[in-house]
Order: structure tokens, then sequence, then C-alpha cells
């Protein structure tokens, strides 16, 4: 049997940041837009700090450890269409992230990046 591949997964370093946030924060929510700049990075929100609709898709609801609630990955369905065939992996570096995003204050940003999979 094919082993299925987590659509979203989280560096042990985006997991370790989130475990951070979601002790000062709450619980968490990612979104990931189809804007420009900082827009088609993934953002951090306290949950349902972002409002979503019909022009957004639930990705993933990322298990961390530590963490009780799921952490939701959402992402624009215009953007959505572009990276459907791949496997997104949230990753932190250093940098200054959006103002919006929890982690800008930290120092470090998330970023996302990609597989290509299978069909």
């Amino acid at each position: 049997m094919e082993e299925v591949l987590p659509r979203v997964e989280l560096t042990p370093q985006a997991a370790e940041l989130v475990r951070r946030l979601r002790a000062e924060h709450g619980p968490l929510m990612f979104h990931q837009s189809g804007g420009c700049c900082d827009g088609s990075a993934p953002m951090c929100y306290p949950d349902g700090e972002f409002r979503t609709g019909g022009s957004d898709v639930l990705l993933a609801e990322l298990a961390v450890d530590g963490v009780e609630e799921p952490v939701t990955f959402w992402m624009s369905r215009s953007q959505y269409e572009v990276w459907s065939h791949t496997r997104l992996i949230v990753d932190v570096v250093p940098g200054r992230g959006s103002g919006f995003s929890l982690e800008a204050p930290e120092g470090v940003r998330f970023l996302t990046r990609s597989r290509v999979v299978d069909g």
C-alpha cells in the first residue's frame, strides 16, 4: 500500500515556533493568499482572526506535538490552483515577516517550500 504524504507539513523549526506562539496566543491558523510580497508567504494568526470563506481552501489540520488543537492551514483558491501539484513544507527563516503574522516580533518569518507530488 502506498503511503499518503501530508499536503502540508511543518519543519521541526517551524513546529517549535508554532508551539511557542500557541503558548502565547492560544489556538492558531495559517493562511496563504495569492498576493504579492508577504501575501504569498504563510501568515500565522490566532485561530479565527483571519476570516476564510468560499474563496479559500482548507489544505490541512496540522498536528503539532504539545499543542492540543490542530493548526489549520488555509490557502486562497486561486493560489491553490497554482500549488495543487505540490506538497507544502512550512519552514521558518531569519528575517522580517509581515506585521500581521504572529512571528513578526520574533525576528523570523514563515516560508513555504514545496515538492512536486504525483497526481
